[in-house]
């Protein structure tokens, strides 16, 4: 093969090489275009919506009894009759007979001090009778002789008067003897002072008690009070709380009692009755004490009944949450606690997508939300994540969530 052939056969070899990738280079696939990334930042965002109606204030406390005394009896001796019902967790109504103690030494007493004081009624008669005469006597030697003396003027021994005030100082001695007498008869029977249950009791017929002696405790059945304690900014909501816990209306603050028993819920109505005048010292909260009245009715469920046969009573000692109904502002909103931003702000986004940085003044924190005043708009979206930073009029991307 000549040299001229092979430059032919080299030259033709590299252009159909080139016709050939020519040719599948124009059978590819077009690459798909696409628009670079927006350089807006993406949020996602929660609705602020606005409130009405009082703000609730949660908090949780134990239930104690609103009275509860120790039954002790004034007078001593032997027991001779207790009451079936003064026994530990029994109901007793005020007035009703605990136990009686025996009365024969009262009775013997009390019949001593009426004879003694019988002879001082004769004694003061007879005072007032010699006083009567003395003094009608002294009158006629008056008349019969110039230069006596007036009546107003004789001395008290020749009228008889100082006999008359002893006598008269005996019967108020033994009539006070008799009422004092009458008076240990009567607390010969140990009663209740209230309506409430028996706490516990140890008094048995035979036994033998002295002055003061404690037998038994009773506590008030009419009340209970739970004692929550309340961060300052928690207080602040709760309406005429050192004036009476009354509202401007002058009605009490309404709260709610809620008991868990088992898997079940119960609830019970109440008021804040008053609030401690000092701070607690370790925790540095105000003790806010609610009343519940009735408390051993049963309580409204407010969720499954968890299986209990009948609803029960709110037990003292029974740790409860309480809802207080507090202040009711004009104008506030509900927003996700993660539109909380430092410094008591929020990002709220406007129509056109812009931030506002609003500032807020907090009112309560709930669970996930928060009760703000502030100049927001009902609906209007708050950033709760995204970004970091933001500053006023910076343009975001929002989502809802």
């Amino acid at each position: 093969m000549t040299r001229g052939r092979g430059f032919l056969l080299a030259a033709a070899i590299l252009i159909g090489s080139v016709v050939l990738a020519v040719f599948l280079v124009s059978l590819a696939p077009e690459p798909e275009r696409s628009e670079p990334p927006s350089q807006i930042p993406y949020v996602q965002t929660a609705s602020a919506v606005a409130g009405s109606g009082a703000i609730p204030v949660h908090a949780a406390g134990t239930v104690r009894p609103s009275a509860e005394v120790d039954v002790a009896a004034q007078v001593g001796g032997r027991v001779v009759w207790v009451n079936p019902a003064f026994l530990s967790g029994r109901r007793v109504e005020a007035g009703a007979t605990l136990f009686r103690i025996e009365e024969e030494d009262y009775v013997y007493r009390l019949r001593e001090a009426e004879a003694s004081l019988a002879a001082r009624q004769s004694e003061y008669l007879e005072a007032q009778e010699e006083a009567a005469l003395a003094r009608a006597e002294y009158e006629r030697y008056a008349h019969r002789e110039e230069g006596a003396a007036p009546l107003g003027l004789a001395s008290p021994l020749t009228l008889r008067e100082p006999q008359l005030k002893a006598s008269r100082a005996a019967l108020d001695r033994d009539e006070a003897r008799v009422a004092e007498a009458k008076l240990a008869l009567s607390r010969t029977r140990v009663r209740a002072p209230f309506d409430g249950f028996v706490r516990k009791e140890s008094v048995d017929v035979g036994q033998l008690v002295a002055i003061g002696q404690t037998v038994g405790r009773l506590i008030a059945a009419e009340s209970v009070e739970v004692v929550v304690p309340l961060s300052d900014a928690d207080a602040a909501l709760i309406p005429g709380l050192w004036n009476a816990a009354a509202d401007e209306s002058g009605k009490a603050v309404e709260a709610r009692v809620i008991a868990e028993y088992g898997d079940a819920r119960f609830a019970w109505r109440g008021h804040v009755d008053r609030a401690e005048a000092t701070l607690d010292e370790l925790s540095k909260t105000i003790d806010v004490i609610v009343r519940v009245p009735d408390p051993f009715v049963s309580g409204e469920s407010v969720g499954p009944a968890g299986g209990l046969n009948g609803n029960p009573p709110l037990l003292l000692g029974k740790f409860v949450t309480v809802e207080i109904q507090g202040l009711a502002p004009q104008r506030y909103f509900r927003v996700r606690r993660a539109a909380l931003q430092p410094g008591n702000v929020i990002w709220a986004v406007r129509d056109g997508g812009t931030l506002r940085i609003v500032p807020v003044r907090v009112l309560q924190r709930i669970d996930d939300e928060i009760y703000v005043t502030g100049a927001l708009e009902d609906g209007q979206a708050a950033v709760i994540g995204g970004i970091r930073y933001a500053t006023d009029g910076m343009r975001v991307r929002t989502g809802e969530r």
